[in-house]
């Protein structure tokens, strides 16, 4: 079932001229430059099997986590006093120590768009952005200050968070390793597109929200083949113990059917499974992310290709099971930029800021732009903070100089 609610993709939103929300099929061709003007803003979508009945993270099938809490003055989503809050995180806990290795299959996904009758209009292939992504920070190891051995992106951000308690041989680390590559078949009708300056396929693609998810994430139970997921899981690409990444080729959704609410650039979920035999009969947790690739000049500002990809990753990290059970990762409310959230979403605290968004790194033969994240004591309205250096945001620790003010529901008043 497709449902909005707390999945907190990485979007751009946009507003177009009247006259560009509806096309015909054949002028579903758009100008390069038509998404320069993006600005952001968050957005809620998720996608899962909402019939099954998981009441907590005792008893599941997934990733390998941690819990713990805080201790903080808020309100709940009804506005009653809360103190206490729970989170989830992947790994193991900063006082065990030791290194956790998380298996992160990346499974590369092309795109066909399809004319009317179902032939090939178009076709799109993410190859060309599958190895700059396995040798980004996301997956290969460079230096952060945070650790004196080279790591990842997200380790270096958990070690900042926990700075304060961590032993220096605590690590999370991504085991990446390129599966088979997938191609989605966008029927007509559900896609726009620019083509290369020299009339090839493509600048970039847009695709309906809805439809883009059907094509994704199995719509019933036992799974089958029809969709990119549904393939993946059986075929083994991707386990309940993984990472999984969906890797796109400048691919971007736009909401409510229409192409002016524009762009979902990422966003992380799970595909909820029910137990078999095999796994004690456990709800089954399949921790994901769709990623876009973020080719230079499509949109105004540095973002730019793993941006999406470092945003959803260390969101995973920090809330890999989105709010399901209406408890862990909840946060008292913040506000930051256009966002006003409860949830422990550490990309959308700072993808709306008017500077230092992305943290530019240098490695393996380029330039890449994952984006800073904000850090456990900013959602713990802890002052100060215990994090690296006394910061809320990594690995730039400028990026938020202070907290939020306490808020109530929806940001409408302060606390």
């Amino acid at each position: 079932m497709n449902r909005f609610s707390r999945s907190l993709p990485l979007v751009l939103f946009m507003v177009l001229a009247a006259g560009l929300t509806t096309f015909a099929q054949q002028s579903a061709e758009v100008p390069r430059d038509f998404l320069k003007d993006a600005r952001k803003l968050h957005a809620a979508v998720q996608h899962r099997n909402t019939s099954l009945n998981v009441a907590s993270l005792q008893g599941i099938d997934s990733v390998v986590n941690f819990v713990q809490s805080f201790n903080a003055n808020g309100v709940d989503a009804n506005g009653n006093p809360q103190n206490l809050w729970s989170f989830a995180m992947v790994g193991n806990s900063p006082e065990q120590g030791g290194t956790t290795h998380i298996s992160a299959p990346v499974i590369p996904v092309s795109l066909n768009l399809l004319n009317p009758d179902g032939s090939v209009f178009l076709h799109y292939d993410v190859t060309p952005f599958i190895q700059p992504s396995l040798l980004s920070p996301v997956f290969s190891p460079t230096h952060f200050s945070t650790s004196a051995a080279s790591t990842q992106f997200t380790d270096a951000i958990q070690r900042a968070e926990f700075f304060s308690v961590i032993d220096q041989g605590w690590h999370t680390l991504l085991v990446s390793s390129l599966k088979t590559a997938r191609t989605m078949s966008v029927p007509a009708g559900s896609y726009r597109f620019a083509l290369n300056p020299d009339g090839s396929c493509c600048f970039f693609v847009l695709v309906d929200a809805n439809s883009f998810s059907n094509l994704l994430f199995p719509p019933t139970f036992p799974v089958d083949n029809t969709t990119i997921i549904g393939q993946a899981e059986l075929a083994g690409d991707m386990t309940t113990k993984d990472i999984t990444t969906l890797l796109f080729p400048n691919t971007y959704l736009y909401l409510n059917g229409k192409v002016k609410d524009c762009c979902v650039l990422g966003f992380h979920e799970f595909d909820l499974e029910p137990g078999i035999p095999e796994n004690g009969n456990l709800p089954r947790f399949y921790v994901m992310n769709y990623s876009s690739w973020i080719s230079p000049g499509i949109f105004g500002g540095d973002f730019e290709d793993v941006t999406a990809l470092s945003h959803e990753m260390a969101e995973i990290f920090n809330d890999p099971f989105v709010v399901f059970d209406g408890v862990h990762n909840l946060t008292p409310w913040w506000l930051s930029g256009s966002q006003c959230q409860d949830a422990m979403e550490v990309g959308d605290v700072i993808e709306s800021l008017p500077a230092n968004v992305v943290f530019p790194i240098t490695m393996n033969g380029m330039t890449y732009h994952p984006q800073n994240e904000a850090l456990l004591p900013w959602f713990e309205f802890q002052s100060p903070s215990t994090a690296f250096q006394g910061a809320y945001s990594y690995p730039n620790t400028q990026t938020l100089p202070a907290l939020s003010q306490a808020w109530n529901v929806g940001c409408k008043k302060p606390l």
